[in-house]
């Protein structure tokens, strides 16, 4: 049973001027994908890496879009040095959206220690996160925009297996 739905979501996304979206497909993203393919208001370009998506997200936000980059946490590790020596250090700004494989140990093996660490990593890279939930959607969202348009840094939500629907 979906608690967001991916449509509204994206749809409220899109209200909020965001107009790019990569990333690396993650089965608990895949109905925000989706919904993506189909819309006309926004762009998604899918990434062979986190890293590489981490770099789409800088070059569109330069062309003057708003970015977001959809990962599994597992992609953390591969995208914390582009985060940390570009988005940081030149105040470029994106939304990541990262699902919680291996939370409370409980997934694949491979999933278990990233899920066990990857808000300390965020943390430890000085970058500010939220575990996105039903019940705070609207706050998450109005924390995630300001440091994106003030401080213009990346702000990530954490998403939780079940969080959204596979198909809108």
């Amino acid at each position: 049973m979906s608690l967001i739905t991916s449509k509204s979501f994206i749809d409220r996304l899109i209200q909020e001027n965001f107009n790019f979206f990569t990333g690396v497909p993650c089965s608990l993203l895949s109905g925000l994908i989706s919904h993506l393919e189909e819309v006309e208001e926004a762009k998604y370009i899918p990434s062979v890496r986190e890293d590489a998506a981490v770099g789409l997200c800088a070059g569109a936000y330069m062309a003057g879009s708003m970015p977001v980059l959809l990962m599994q946490n597992s992609g953390l590790g591969y995208c914390l040095n582009a985060f940390t020596s570009l988005n940081l250090i030149y105040r470029i700004p994106v939304l990541v959206i990262m699902s919680w494989r291996g939370q409370g140990g409980k997934d694949a093996p491979e999933h278990i220690i990233m899920g066990d660490i990857n808000q300390k990593l965020l943390e430890t890279a000085g970058m500010d996160y939220s575990v996105l939930k039903p019940e705070n959607l609207d706050q998450v969202l109005e924390t995630a925009m300001r440091k994106i348009n003030e401080e213009k840094l990346p702000y990530t939500l954490i998403v939780e297996k079940g969080l959204f629907d596979e198909r809108h």
